[in-house]
């Protein structure tokens, strides 16, 4: 989960609005940033480790000239730790290319094997971004072209789609031509575009999600289609073609139930609604196993799960009331790079207001549960401030498997739900009773909102992951992502 934004300008410099567009973007990532820009052929590049704030100033933001440009803002997944990792990556041939990636390739090592041995490039870092940096540069030297015209960067991102496997979202700069920006064939991670008329004429800007162009007042003109790539040239023409065969749609489910902001629009639906959609089929859920119910009131757990909390509330015919004050300047427990950190982050970020739990049967509604650690503290913090019975509602079914698409899930033995029944969660977290969304009426709370919707990926719940897995690619995957392994590699970057 990181986010990419890219903007094609015409007479202004788009560093103050890329980094903007950042600031609005920084939910998806709060490890790392940076930003490139394009002034007269020259790359301007600056990127660090910490928030968009941190890593920019004055002088560096005075750096960044130019009426095009890239952004990206990264959580740590395996293979992206350290101040080496951060994006934009840039490759100086051809032509000199920087490049921002969202998600996850899951041949990077056959690829990166590929890159030495087969195209002779080396690759510097962990990181998959950096193996598909390569790669496109790869096929865009295969053309043997002095002067790029927007057919030879179409063939460029279909040699790159023919090779690559897994869920990815890219935007690129490539000097003297423009930008750049393409999905997967089964389109798993987002990507928006938009447009602003200003009196130079057009101008164009792709970013994860619709709310950076609301903010920057680019008009939505939808989604980059799964295998399309978008050509944004320097002088504000736009180009689209399809770059690889046909697949099934299957967009990332967990955007609509957690990573997304709820004033965006993904896939043409509204997060906000989708939401919604999760809390009435919950509560209908709810309804059907205890219609006598005795629940006094419906707390969220914020910031993402009180959309879907509102309208569960109404349906139960109870109270929804905020229970808990969150200190906004921690950062998304989901994304804390070591379960040390995020365990103690926990009693940092919430602290309960005790009235709205006193001698109370209380459900509690989260987006979702992944490792259980947090859902434990809550709850216990719940008893303390006086329930008298502490429920807890998940708005997604049981997380029992590691996504392999650029979320940075842990490993499935770190899950809480891996391996164990309903009732061993619960007894496990400390709930009097533990209610999941179902997957089918997950899927129906997004898919009512766009028909044309007929697949997710799933596979954090299911198991079944869209594009096929390796042999042994899970168990290496362990090796990466475990706690422990990411705790080595803190160890080794800090000596």
């Amino acid at each position: 989960m990181c986010g990419i934004i890219g903007i094609v300008g015409r007479a202004a410099e788009v560093s103050g609005a890329l980094y903007d567009g950042l600031t609005v973007l920084q939910h998806r990532g709060q490890d790392a940033a940076g930003i490139a820009t394009e002034d007269n052929l020259k790359l301007c590049l600056h990127k660090g480790n910490g928030l968009v704030r941190d890593v920019f100033d004055v002088p560096h933001m005075s750096q960044l000239t130019g009426t095009l440009g890239i952004g990206h803002c990264r959580y740590p997944t395996a293979g992206s730790d350290g101040a080496a990792e951060a994006q934009p990556f840039y490759v100086n041939s051809p032509f000199g290319i920087a490049l921002a990636h969202n998600g996850n390739l899951i041949n990077a090592p056959e690829l990166k094997r590929e890159c030495f041995l087969q195209d002779r490039r080396h690759i510097n870092t962990s990181s998959d971004s950096e193996v598909l940096l390569n790669l496109f540069a790869h096929e865009l030297q295969e053309q043997e072209r002095l002067r790029l015209q927007p057919e030879h960067l179409f063939q460029a991102v279909a040699g790159v789609h023919q090779r690559c496997q897994g869920g990815y979202a890219v935007v690129a700069l490539v000097l003297g031509v423009g930008l750049v920006a393409f999905r997967d064939p089964h389109g798993i991670r987002p990507l928006v575009l938009g447009v602003r008329r200003s009196e130079q004429g057009e101008e164009y800007a792709v970013a994860s999600e619709s709310v950076a162009l609301d903010v920057l007042g680019f008009e939505r003109l939808g989604d980059v289609a799964p295998g399309e790539a978008v050509v944004l040239t320097k002088h504000g023409t736009m180009h689209r073609q399809q770059c690889a065969s046909p697949k099934t749609r299957s967009p990332c489910i967990f955007e609509f139930v957690y990573l997304a902001r709820p004033d965006s629009l993904i896939e043409q639906v509204s997060v906000y609604q989708a939401r919604l959609n999760m809390g009435e089929r919950l509560a209908a859920k709810i309804l059907a196993l205890r219609p006598d119910h005795d629940i006094d009131v419906v707390i969220p757990i914020p910031d993402t799960s009180r959309t879907a909390a509102l309208p569960m509330a109404r349906a139960l015919g109870v109270e929804y009331r905020e229970g808990f004050v969150k200190n906004r300047y921690i950062g998304r427990t989901f994304i804390m790079p070591g379960q040390s950190e995020r365990a103690k982050s926990v009693r940092r970020k919430l602290n309960a207001i005790n009235m709205e739990f006193e001698d109370k049967v209380v459900l509690l509604v989260d987006d979702s549960i992944v490792r259980g650690t947090t859902s434990k503290q809550i709850i216990q913090m719940a008893r303390d401030a006086g329930a008298r019975k502490v429920y807890f509602a998940s708005a997604a079914p049981p997380v029992r498997f590691p996504n392999v698409y650029g979320i940075d899930m842990p490993i499935a033995s770190e899950l809480v739900a891996y391996g164990r029944s309903g009732d061993e969660i619960e007894q496990l977290l400390g709930a009097d009773w533990l209610v999941y969304q179902d997957l089918a009426d997950l899927e129906a709370a997004v898919r009512d909102l766009n028909g044309d919707l007929q697949q997710f990926d799933t596979s954090c719940f299911s198991g079944e992951y869209v594009t096929g897995l390796a042999s042994g690619y899970l168990e290496q995957l362990e090796l990466l992502r475990s706690d422990d392994a990411k705790s080595r590699r803190r160890e080794k970057h800090a000596a």
